[in-house]
């Protein structure tokens, strides 16, 4: 199960709205939705989990590029909004670069459809994409620093670490009342 909230910051303190990211294909996106939710160009969190997996932050200052943390990017990478999180920049690839898929390349001799003896189960043609999401957090660990929780704060959170980030906030109630 997902959930993904905005929580911008006013001078009256933090407000909460619930979102959907059913439309939100791309990282710019999600940063115009956040933009969006305050006209003021105050700080926007972007907070989003799926229960028992992984969760992210995307914090959008005005019109700075966004800063991304991902709790465990191989779990993201296997979910839709994850995915829209993980760019090329937070991997480390070039753009639009994916892990080669060496067994697609044929370059072991064999012929097309021929098992290679070295591998008992013929090759998994798409081991190359999941090896290049690492296992683990990645992006920008001290992304809410300034807001009262530090970097091993943020790596140590597992279970309800968007309840845990809204109490160092002090927006626990108003993110209570969208989820």
């Amino acid at each position: 199960m997902y959930f993904a909230a905005l929580l911008a910051r006013t001078e009256d303190g933090w407000e909460a709205s619930d979102t959907e990211l059913d439309d939100v294909e791309t990282l710019s996106d999600l940063a115009d939705l956040a933009r969006e939710a305050s006209p003021d160009e105050d700080t926007v969190l972007v907070l989003i989990e799926q229960e028992g997996g992984w969760f992210g932050v995307v914090r959008v200052d005005g019109e700075e590029d966004p800063r991304i943390y991902v709790s465990d990017a191989a779990a993201a990478a296997r979910s839709s909004y994850g995915e829209i999180l993980l760019t090329d920049e937070l991997l480390g690839r070039e753009p639009g670069e994916e892990a080669p898929d060496l067994d697609a390349l044929d370059l072991d001799g064999t012929e097309d459809g021929e098992p290679d003896d070295d591998e008992p189960d013929g090759g998994d043609a798409g081991a190359g994409s999941a090896e290049s999401v690492p296992h683990g957090p990645v992006g920008d660990a001290q992304v809410l620093e300034d807001l009262g929780v530090t970097e091993k704060e943020l790596r140590s959170m597992t279970e309800d670490a968007l309840s845990e980030i809204a109490e160092a906030l002090g927006a626990s109630e108003v993110l209570e009342t969208v989820r």
